[in-house]
């Protein structure tokens, strides 16, 4: 993905073996990154027991929040493809007690359905 689209808070794949490199703290026993994707500087990393994501903030992006979702935490999903105008696909994601999805935009050119099938093998467990 061009570097526009990322600045516009687009999501795209990241660089996978950067991801388990840098990340690899992170992760359990048994844990293991399936799928990463960027919007800026932030990341969300999909495991095969969670979704991690990960927020730089302030100017330097030296302080990071990781938010640890596990997949069982997730209620529904939702994708939206990107149709001949538009310029992102959509994720909604759910999560138990909450009222509001989050929500996340992709590149057009990125595999939503990669993400989908990603979250439907997860939490439909």
């Amino acid at each position: 993905m061009s570097w526009i689209g990322r600045m516009m808070g687009h999501a795209g794949e990241a660089d996978l073996k950067r991801v388990q490199q840098e990340y690899a703290p992170l992760l359990t026993e048994g844990e293991h990154i399936e799928a990463a994707y960027q919007v800026i500087r932030d990341l969300f990393i999909f495991t095969n027991k969670r979704l991690i994501l990960v927020d730089k903030q302030g100017l330097t992006g030296k302080k990071v929040e990781y938010l640890s979702i596990p997949y069982r935490s997730i209620n529904r999903f939702a994708v939206e493809t990107a149709g001949h105008l538009d310029l992102e696909a959509e994720l909604k994601i759910w999560l138990a007690g909450s009222r509001e999805p989050l929500v996340k935009t992709f590149h057009r050119d990125l595999d939503i359905y990669h993400v989908q099938r990603l979250l439907a093998t997860y939490v439909l467990r």
